[in-house]
């Protein structure tokens, strides 16, 4: 099975147009088609359809079967009539427009419930089972659900439920399963009364249908069997699918004690999984999609995670891509939408209103409560004007005093008003119900209101403000003029609007309306969601609205994190219109980065004092640490906003700490660096010899930037007396003599730059005084790295000052303060370290900065995919704690194993083809493997399946290596971490 992901939507008739000519062009993994005009599939019929189809079109001549198993297919159901929300109807719920959550990072201000809702999907569909084929959704609701999944039953057909209670359970369908096996399905009911539900609880574990079904490739063909199709002959019997329910009857079928026994079904094999932590938004009809938008906005009230945007609850008042003068009240404008609109101040609204695609105007009109309006884009230049009630459900015959327009019966619309809808003039439309009773000579009372022609087609020009109200107001004024209006109108049903809608124009003025409002929003940056939002996306939205980039609005005491955001986005508008000044900008921002965190060490300035005696050595030494998951979510600016997560150890490389220090002092006022494995040494007499560490090419600009962290140079000493570094050092008592050894192949991916630094430091604060604690000195090599302007992380010099195997973790925030979970050191002791599990050296390398440069503009610019991919790194060395915590070798292999996969995700680069070659040579011994640090190069962490897989592998490599370079290399774990002694 292809771990690829190919995915299919079904959506109203107009807008699967739009969206194969918009999307698939560019995106041949997306697929989307609409139900036989006329038909009614259901849920089943509709799947079987929307498969057969997008095989089709995009099987390449490949039978079904070889196709089905290709790649696995997302189906989201989104194509319904949304007779309940007909503001979305045209496009569907599944394409309807979602703000950007107040606490989120990563989302756009054109996002749909699609955007929001596939990356769970996609989530959970990799986490299937080998036997899943496809996944079925549905396109109105948006799920929420804890980021660790369990195990999933390799099954035929497994949903996935949530705990409810009763009350809401009755509205969906919900599995039922044997309390002493809470994963069997015993059987499926839909909508379940209350009482019901309780009833079976005795004996069975209650949980509501979230919609997302997984299927095999034996259950997709049952499916599609049920709905006609004909394996042999790869085509339905009738043409096309036939009506069939999979919640209704598919689903009743199901189980070990199935509702309504089906010999096809019930062979197939079952399970259910409740969805951790689950929560249910469903966008239904009106109210539930102001009412799900609202809950979601008010999910986090932590005013230290939202910043300006406060802990106060977001009222339920959403205002899109629309340009809006109304002075809203939060007591009287309850209960709102406007979306993609003009609202003038002339207007007066009060409450429960969806308003949505109103053109410019400057009309003075007046919604009463609960009255909707929707602006549909037919044709050039016309509109369909759609006013209609908030609880509106349009159903039912028009005849029926049931059947609700504007929340009265549509027979009491009709006798207010004394119309005759007649065919007056070619093209009018005459098939809705003429004034029931007295004017209903040409009545159809069995009409369908969905298909009733209610709503007139006018030019801009010709919208009136009172026609608007005329049509929805309780008792309208007597006005023939209207009537006749409303009567000769070309007028079109709801279910006509969305097929004659004109969505490129919809889209069109969307798109105007949201780059008009990009140049406010950002102006008022701090005090929104602006800077959380995919910049680059933005930028993108931004370059093409031909807006000047106004200046920045941020002031001292802003967000501090919110300045380099606002000059990478600024680089990236700057870049999209070509413009050169693009690249001054993103420097700004690494600069602005570096200064901050660099801030952090100037705040606590060093005072060095000559604290042993003239004879005398300190002798640093630190393992290298080699990382096993979480790697890159310690990388500012990810850690300062989000925190980090890594897992890794300090190993010894062939019985020794191979970073060494040695540092003593010396008579003469000079700093002396030497560097055994290079055989080089320079001297230092003066500060601005010693002030070059961020100079290109400088050379020994580590232990540089060491000196100057600890204290010689002025602007990080406490004291600032010194005019000159020698008068500084004949105060000290002389100078200082500091030799270094790094007995590890550069660009090996072992942290080694890092964890020299922390070496360095720590010799230096021993021999001067400072008394920095370890978690001193990892905050100071972070701020070192961002000296030398290499950025980096903060693993490298954690995963060898405290040694071991261990999860660092640090909280958001400019001051990284890391906290250090050890775990046994059990699965990397004498019986696996060089036996099962090895450390090779590639003899390849590759230096991290360029990669690391471009990793960090995603986080800069909130990349979605970077933060997606970021957050799940960091979930997976959760994983990898537990494994190594409960000593589960399979477990922790499985979370490297992730860890790998998520890096090449991260930068496609990690896996060279060069390295690739090594990998594939050693793969039938291998249960996982990972190149460490960056990857590119340098040492490979290889667990072989066995001792006798990992003799196999030492043989090949060893009797064939790629290079001369490469070689295997004894470790063992360190215990200590980094020690100090002193001769």
């Amino acid at each position: 099975m292809s771990s690829s992901i190919q995915r299919l939507l079904s959506l109203p008739p107009g807008m699967a147009r739009e969206f194969a000519a918009l999307e698939t062009k560019s995106r041949p993994d997306w697929f989307a088609t609409c139900d036989p005009a006329g038909s009614k599939l259901g849920s089943g019929g509709g799947t079987a359809h929307l498969l057969a189809e997008a095989w089709q079109a995009t099987s390449n001549g490949n039978s079904f079967a070889t196709w089905l198993g290709g790649s696995r297919k997302l189906l989201i159901h989104g194509g319904g009539q949304s007779r309940r929300l007909p503001s979305y109807a045209p496009v569907g719920k599944l394409l309807m427009p979602l703000p950007a959550f107040r606490w989120s990072f990563g989302q756009r201000l054109d996002q749909t419930l699609l955007d929001v809702q596939l990356p769970d999907y996609e989530r959970v569909l990799a986490h299937a089972g080998p036997k899943t084929v496809a996944m079925i959704t549905s396109g109105d609701v948006l799920l929420r659900f804890d980021r660790d999944l369990p195990p999933f039953p390799d099954v035929d057909v497994l949903g996935l439920g949530m705990w409810v209670t009763p009350e809401k359970a009755k509205d969906f369908g919900v599995f039922f399963s044997p309390r002493s096996h809470p994963t069997e399905l015993a059987f499926f009911l839909q909508k379940p009364e209350p009482g019901r539900t309780r009833e079976l609880a005795a004996e069975f574990l209650p949980l509501v249908d979230t919609g997302m079904w997984l299927l095999s490739e034996r259950a997709v063909r049952v499916l599609m069997t049920k709905c006609g199709w004909d394996a042999t002959s790869q085509k339905f019997s009738n043409a096309t699918a036939s009506s069939y329910e999979l919640y209704a009857q598919f689903g009743l079928s199901l189980g070990t004690q199935p509702a309504h026994p089906d010999a096809e079904i019930s062979e197939l094999t079952s399970a259910v999984i409740p969805l951790p932590k689950a929560e249910f938004y469903h966008f239904g009809t009106s109210h539930q999609l102001i009412e799900s938008v609202a809950a979601l906005q008010n999910v986090e009230l932590d005013e230290t995670k939202l910043g300006y945007a406060g802990a106060k609850r977001h009222p339920d008042q959403f205002l899109q891509n629309s340009k809006f003068k109304f002075p809203l009240r939060q007591e009287e404008n309850h209960t709102l939408w406007i979306e993609n609109s003009t609202v003038p101040a002339t207007w007066k609204l009060a409450h429960e209103h969806v308003i949505t695609g109103v053109p410019d105007n400057d009309w003075d009109l007046r919604l009463a409560p609960g009255i909707c309006l929707d602006f549909v884009p037919v044709g050039e230049d016309e509109f369909c004007v759609r006013p209609y009630g908030f609880g509106d459900s349009f159903s039912g015959a028009v005849s029926d005093a049931g059947t609700k327009w504007f929340g009265r019966s549509v027979g009491e619309w009709f006798a207010a008003r004394g119309v005759v809808a007649r065919a007056s003039r070619p093209g009018v439309h005459a098939d809705v119900v003429e004034s029931l009773g007295t004017h209903g000579r040409d009545a159809r009372p069995t009409t369908d209101i969905q298909q009733a022609a209610l709503f007139p087609v006018l030019r801009a020009s010709e919208i009136n403000p009172r026609f608007i109200e005329w049509m929805f107001a309780a008792q309208p004024a007597n006005n023939p003029a209207f009537a006749t209006l409303w009567q000769n109108s070309r007028r079109l049903s709801a279910q006509q609007i969305g097929e004659q809608a004109n969505l490129t124009r919809l889209y069109r003025q969307r798109e105007l309306h949201r780059h008009s409002c990009l140049a406010p929003m950002l102006r008022n940056g701090r005090f929104s969601v602006f800077y959380r939002l995919d910049l680059q996306h933005t930028a993108r939205d931004f370059a093409r609205s031909n807006s000047a980039l106004p200046d920045s609005s941020l002031k001292q005491g802003d967000e501090p994190l919110n300045f380099f955001h606002d000059e990478m986005f600024r680089a990236a508008v700057l870049r999209e219109r070509n413009d050169e000044r693009w690249q001054a900008h993103e420097s700004k921002a690494f600069s602005l980065l570096r200064d901050m965190i660099i801030r952090e060490a100037q705040l606590s300035p060093a005072l060095p004092r000559a604290s042993i005696q003239e004879d005398q050595i300190v002798w640093g030494r630190s393992p290298v640490r080699l990382d096993l998951a979480g790697g890159w979510t310690d990388t500012p600016p990810y850690c300062l906003e989000h925190g980090g997560k890594v897992l890794n150890l300090g190993v010894n490389l062939n019985g020794q700490p191979p970073i060494q220090v040695f540092a003593k002092l010396s008579s003469r006022p000079e700093l002396v660096l030497r560097s055994i494995d290079l055989g080089v040494e320079q001297r230092i007499t003066t500060y601005s010899e010693l002030d070059t560490f961020a100079q290109p090419g400088s050379g020994f600009a580590l232990a540089k930037a060491a000196f100057a962290l600890a204290g010689f140079l002025p602007r990080f000493n406490a004291s600032n007396a010194a005019r000159s570094l020698e008068e500084q050092l004949r105060a000290f008592g002389g100078g200082i003599e500091v030799s270094m050894l790094s007995a590890v192949p550069k660009g090996s991916g072992l942290g080694t730059s890092s964890i020299l630094a922390a070496t360095l430091l720590a010799t230096l604060a021993d021999l001067c005084g400072l008394g920095w604690d370890r978690h001193m000195l990892f905050k100071r090599t972070l701020a070192m790295e961002q000296m030398l302007t290499t950025g980096g992380g903060w693993q490298d010099q954690a995963g060898a000052i405290f040694g071991g195997v261990k999860l660092i973790e640090t909280d958001a925030g400019l001051s990284q303060t890391p906290n250090v979970r050890w775990l046994p050191p059990t699965l990397f002791g004498t019986g696996q370290a060089n036996s099962t599990t090895l450390l090779y050296y590639t003899g390849l390398t590759r230096l991290a900065k360029n990669i690391l440069q471009e990793i960090v503009r995603g986080m800069f610019l909130n990349s979605p995919s970077h933060l997606r991919i970021l957050a799940e790194i960091g979930a997976n060395a959760e994983r990898c704690f537990n494994g190594i915590q409960r000593r589960d070798r399979a477990e922790m292999i499985a979370s490297v194993r992730t860890s790998w996969e998520l890096n090449q995700s991260l930068d496609a680069g990690t896996k060279t083809p060069e390295v690739a070659a090594i990998l594939d040579r050693i793969e039938p011994w291998t249960a996982a493997c990972k190149l460490l640090g960056a990857g590119g190069g340098g040492f490979v962490l290889i667990f072989a399946k066995d001792e006798v897989a990992a003799g196999r592998i030492k043989h090949e490599l060893t009797n064939n290596p790629p290079n001369a370079r490469a070689r295997f290399v004894e470790m063992t774990l360190s215990e200590t971490g980094l020690e100090l002694t002193r001769s």
